[in-house]
C-alpha cells in the first residue's frame, strides 16, 4: 500500500468487503502493528514524525482522528458526555474545562438540543453520533459514513464531508462503497483491492474490478 495524504484535501478509496479496508485503518490508528514499510505524519508547523513509533493515544493526540463504521458508543450516556468522554481522553487531560468546540453544534445543529438526551435513543440513520471525531479537530478518517443509509441520504453525508474539508480544513480519507460519493467529494480516488491500491478510480477501473461476475 503507497498512500499519500495531502493537506487539506479528501482522499477516497474504494472497495468492497474484505479487500483490505479494516486493515489499513487500525495499521493507521495504531491498533495493529506494521510489520514493514513506513508511515510518516506532520503536524502543521513540525518536523515530520515516524507514525510507527507513536502508540495509539498518541497519534489521536496529533490529530488522527477515526469515524468508524457502526456506532460505538455509551448509549446510556447523553450525547454531551460521549462528547466529554472523547474531548478528555484525545486530549490527554483530566478535567472537564475542556469546552465541546463550536464546530461540532455547527455542523449537527440538531444535535445542541439533543445533548442531554441519552446516546442511544438517537435514530440509526443519524450521522450526528458520529460527530465525537471531530472534538479534537483532527485530520480524519471517515469509515463507510453513508452504511446502512438510504440512497437519499447521501447528498446530505456529502455536503457534510465537502464542509469539513472545504470549511474546516480537515484532511480526509474517506472509505466507501458508493462510486457515486467518492466521485462527488474526493479529491484524489483508488481503489483498494486485496491490501493493495491497483488503480485510480475511473469507468474502466470499476469495471474490471468491481464487476460482479
Amino acid at each position: 500500500m503507497d498512500l499519500d495524504l495531502p493537506p487539506d484535501t479528501c482522499t477516497g478509496v474504494l472497495r468492497r468487503p474484505g479487500m483490505g479496508k479494516t486493515t489499513l485503518v487500525n495499521c493507521i490508528v495504531g491498533r495493529l502493528p506494521v510489520n514493514s514499510g513506513s508511515m510518516t505524519g506532520q503536524e502543521d508547523g513540525l518536523p515530520p514524525r515516524d507514525l510507527l513509533l507513536q502508540p495509539a493515544e498518541q497519534r489521536a493526540r496529533m490529530g488522527i482522528g477515526y469515524m468508524p463504521q457502526g456506532r460505538h458508543i455509551f448509549s446510556q450516556m447523553s450525547v454531551e458526555d460521549n462528547l466529554l468522554i472523547a474531548l478528555l481522553a484525545g486530549s490527554g487531560q483530566g478535567d472537564k474545562t475542556h469546552a465541546i468546540p463550536e464546530m461540532v453544534f455547527d455542523l449537527f445543529p440538531a444535535l445542541y438540543s439533543l445533548r442531554q438526551q441519552r446516546s442511544g435513543e438517537l435514530p440509526l440513520t443519524s450521522s450526528s453520533w458520529r460527530c465525537r471525531a471531530l472534538v479534537l479537530r483532527p485530520r480524519l478518517l471517515l469509515d463507510e459514513p453513508t452504511d446502512g443509509m438510504s440512497p437519499w441520504l447521501e447528498e446530505e453525508v456529502g455536503n457534510l464531508i465537502r464542509r469539513l474539508n472545504l470549511d474546516y480544513g480537515l484532511t480526509i480519507l474517506l472509505l466507501e462503497q458508493r462510486v457515486s460519493l467518492i466521485r462527488r467529494v474526493a479529491d484524489y480516488s483508488l481503489l483498494l483491492y486485496r491490501g493493495r491500491n491497483v488503480a485510480q478510480l475511473d469507468d474502466l477501473t470499476v469495471n474490471k474490478w468491481l464487476a460482479v461476475s
